[in-house]
């Protein structure tokens, strides 16, 4: 594995490990991106000097609050957790167009590799619009300018690429993604911002501790002092938020995080 800095940890006791997922690891190896040399997992074991048990998985492009056990019992106790949807998470993501204020996304999916006459699952993603900004400069031929919006995700249910695809269903798909957005306007934003990847960020997890139940809330860490040596991530994000946003009237400081640098 290539030489790497230390990944950031966000919370660590004798049961758990929560770490800053940078963006463009993978969580664990695997044979769909077989070139890859990036792994969380590894990585994290070989920092902590001891074995590591995954609990939840997320996307190679997003960064953010990833958690992992650090014995079978955690382990086991965690992955009940996700599954009975007693963890409640926030997801930031950078978006098409203006969104609307508050959106409750309940619209099933079917597994991405699933064949068309497959059932469909239920999915359900609360949407929040914090922010919208316009941009002088054209991203399409038709519109003088680009718009985006800042959206909080709020996912009741843990269907792969849930988010992705519920912000595609509502017509406002993350910049960056390759597979649900739109090619030239995730272009045209690589070169504004002077890299391409996808704009979604796991910026908190809310969850039962594994062996006393009392509620941790991890948070990613985008309120980085700023004369600190901000993580990848974070730096990042610091970009996106010192874009001149408007706060909309749905941006409730005590539901998301402030924007701002």
């Amino acid at each position: 594995m290539a030489a790497h800095a230390p990944l950031p940890l966000l919370w660590q006791d004798e049961h758990l490990v929560a770490v800053a997922k940078p963006a463009g690891w993978l969580v664990h190896r695997t044979g769909l991106d077989a070139g890859e040399t990036r792994f969380v997992l590894q990585a994290l074991r070989d920092q902590l000097g001891r074995h590591l048990y995954p609990v939840h998985r997320l996307d190679k492009g997003t960064c953010g609050v990833l958690v992992m056990a650090l014995h079978p019992a955690a382990a086991r106790a965690l992955s009940e957790s996700f599954a009975t949807q007693a963890v409640a998470k926030r997801y930031l993501a950078l978006v098409r167009g203006w969104a609307a204020p508050l959106v409750e996304v309940d619209h099933p999916l079917r597994p991405d590799d699933a064949p068309p006459d497959a059932p469909v699952q239920d999915a359900r993603t609360r949407l929040r619009c914090l922010a919208r900004l316009e941009l002088p400069a054209a991203s399409d031929a038709h519109f003088a300018t680009t718009r985006a919006s800042l959206v909080q995700a709020e996912p009741a249910t843990g269907r792969r690429h849930q988010i992705r695809r519920h912000l595609k269903h509502v017509a406002h798909p993350i910049i960056g993604d390759a597979t649900h957005g739109k090619g030239p306007l995730n272009r045209w934003w690589a070169h504004q911002l002077g890299q391409a990847r996808l704009w979604l960020h796991a910026w908190q997890l809310q969850l039962p501790h594994p062996v006393d139940g009392r509620l941790l809330t991890l948070d990613s860490g985008l309120r980085w002092p700023p004369d600190g040596a901000a993580p990848a991530h974070v730096q990042d994000w610091q970009q996106i938020l010192s874009l001149p946003w408007q706060p909309t009237a749905s941006a409730n400081p005590t539901a998301g995080p402030a924007i701002s640098a």
